[in-house]
């Protein structure tokens, strides 16, 4: 295998810079992968120089930075078409735990690790790609609430995984071929990030931008709180790529039960999700109605009052009117009064029914609004009935669905043990058969050695009678 992978006439590096670059590089087999008529070549550590070549005129077929950059390129393709094809017969939305989009991801870190300038901190030397990330908001103005929601984001320490939340939400928004594009068409801004030769500088960065396009059809519900992106160790999974489907022929039918049993499970956890929200939100506005109508009943009582201290008026006003009658009808019997008396009184007399009648009317008004208030309280009482019912409705169909949640587990429990049974009975039936041809071979070279004993007998026989005649 060692023919296979490109050697190189650099000098061997320090002790130091290697274990520098084993830190930031994934440790590949000696093995190839055929990829879409091209080959990637998986080639050891210690084959990789790690000094860059002094700016070649042209590139060299088997420069190693550049079998790197196509490396990357093919494990890009190879993972986006995998993923695509899996979430397509899977049909149904991604979460954070989907093997395929967690390769995918790996694959893009690499990506976007690959090339990268080594910044001296006094912490020492840092290589992050979340500095180029932060172009996209400059660039695109759009991108800067995935920007502020990465930063606002509680737990993320490190840059590295600030810039991993950025690719999920990425994704999630269905931009992430669009920010790509946008950070790769301004190589002037991304040289003080990436050396010359690193893959997004390089024409296979705009392949990969490219293919990203088709992950728009892809639905993916990552849920980042509680995810330890910070110190996670991203290896590519390459047996993902290399399996052999002549096995999961077997076991189709049973995988295809329990993604069913697993997709009504998780129907069943939303759904349920769904009504405790519902259930919330009604007992909120049950609360809140409940206020309302002590409120209500507080403003009725004040009315209530207010209206029998409007009818005292009423009656004080009513008297006091009897009287100036009374005192009119003496004061035209006696003689003796004067006439300016008789226009005071009667002044007297057109205040007191004004006012009478401003009285009347706020008590027809107030009189209204009791009755209003009435109908209100009511109402509020038929909504609040209404809703009592609702919510002890939905009570049930919460319990009835914890029911149902709870078989559903069961019956996946029961599936994966079966499962396991039949995994079982096939691996005996395996050694079994393996059993049986070993037998069979055995057999074969007992009838070879009988078939040769037979001959040697015949011709031991034959001789035997031409020497009797």
């Amino acid at each position: 295998m060692s023919d296979l992978t490109p050697q190189t006439e650099t000098p061997t590096p320090t002790t130091d810079k290697i274990t520098q670059a084993a830190r930031e590089t994934i440790y590949l087999c000696n093995f190839r992968v055929s990829v879409d008529g091209e080959w990637l070549c998986l080639r050891e550590l210690n084959d990789i120089s790690l000094t860059p070549d002094p700016e070649p005129a042209h590139e060299d077929p088997k420069d190693p930075i550049a079998i790197e950059r196509l490396n990357l390129m093919n494990m890009a393709k190879l993972s986006i078409k995998g993923l695509i094809e899996s979430a397509l017969n899977l049909g149904r939305t991604l979460d954070s735990d989907y093997a395929p989009l967690q390769q995918f991801f790996v694959v893009m870190e690499h990506c976007l690790k690959h090339g990268l300038k080594t910044k001296k901190t006094f912490l020492g030397q840092n290589k992050s790609f979340w500095g180029a990330l932060e172009l996209v908001e400059k660039l695109t103005p759009e991108a800067g609430e995935i920007t502020a929601s990465v930063k606002d984001l509680p737990g993320l320490r490190t840059p590295l995984g600030r810039g991993r939340a950025w690719l999920r939400l990425a994704l999630m928004q269905k931009k992430l071929s669009d920010y790509m594009k946008t950070i790769i068409n301004r190589k002037d801004l991304l040289s003080e990030f990436y050396e010359p030769n690193a893959l997004m500088m390089e024409e296979e960065g705009a392949v990969i931008a490219g293919l990203l396009v088709g992950l728009n059809v892809i639905d993916a519900n990552l849920c980042m709180k509680g995810e330890d992106l910070d110190s996670q160790v991203g290896v590519i999974d390459f047996s993902m790529y290399l399996k052999d489907g002549g096995h999961s022929n077997k076991s189709a039918e049973g995988d295809g039960q329990i993604t069913a049993i697993l997709d009504q499970k998780n129907y069943v956890e939303e759904l349920n999700r769904h009504l405790s929200a519902s259930v919330n939100n009604l007992q909120a506005k049950v609360d809140a109605l409940e206020k309302s109508n002590t409120k209500l009943t507080e403003e009725l009582a004040v009315a209530n009052n207010r209206i029998i201290t409007l009818q005292e008026d009423v009656e004080r006003v009513k008297e006091s009117s009897f009287h100036l009658e009374t005192d009119k009808k003496t004061t035209r019997k006696e003689s003796g009064v004067d006439v300016q008396c008789q226009g005071e009184t009667r002044r007297q007399l057109k205040e007191e029914t004004l006012l009478r009648l401003d009285v009347e009317k706020e008590l027809e008004v107030q009189i209204g609004m009791k009755q209003e208030m009435e109908l209100s309280m009511k109402m509020l009482e038929k909504d609040i009935c209404e809703k009592q019912d609702a919510l002890v409705e939905l009570r049930q169909q919460l319990e009835d669905l914890h029911g149902i949640n709870q078989q559903l587990t069961h019956k996946s429990q029961s599936s994966e043990a079966s499962s396991k049974q039949k995994s079982e009975v096939i691996a005996r039936l395996d050694e079994k058969i393996n059993q049986m041809t070993g037998t069979v071979k055995q057999l074969e070279t007992s009838e070879k050695d009988l078939v040769k004993q037979a001959r040697y007998l015949s011709s031991t026989a034959g001789k035997l009678l031409q020497l009797q005649l």
